[in-house]
């Protein structure tokens, strides 16, 4: 056993580790939520195809425009959003649980 093991923590350092992972939450929503809607609608716009992959090569630009391949990016923007939308409601419930950590 450890000399340390039973020694709890300050109080202001567990309310900054809490702070922390609550600013990395919200942060993570932000960046998720940015991320799939910019992966769920970009590869429908005309702005698409101007890009260097489809004039690299034929098979690339064969699959950079199939819609399947489009259809599979928005499967992971709206993925994102999912995510974004989870993580959004489990900061909400820890800031209003009554808990404490």
């Amino acid at each position: 056993m450890s000399a340390g093991a039973g020694v709890t923590p300050p109080a202001s350092h567990t309310r900054f580790v809490r702070w922390h992972r609550r600013v990395l939450g919200i942060c993570l929503v932000i960046f998720a939520f940015e991320l799939g809607l910019f992966l769920l609608v970009f590869p429908w716009l005309p702005n698409w195809d101007l890009n260097w992959i489809p004039l690299h090569s034929p098979f690339l630009s064969n699959f950079w425009m199939n819609q399947y391949f489009r259809g599979a990016l928005s499967g992971l923007g709206l993925l994102n959003i999912y995510v974004a939308v989870m993580e959004s409601g489990r900061q909400i419930a820890a800031l209003f649980s009554r808990k404490t950590q």
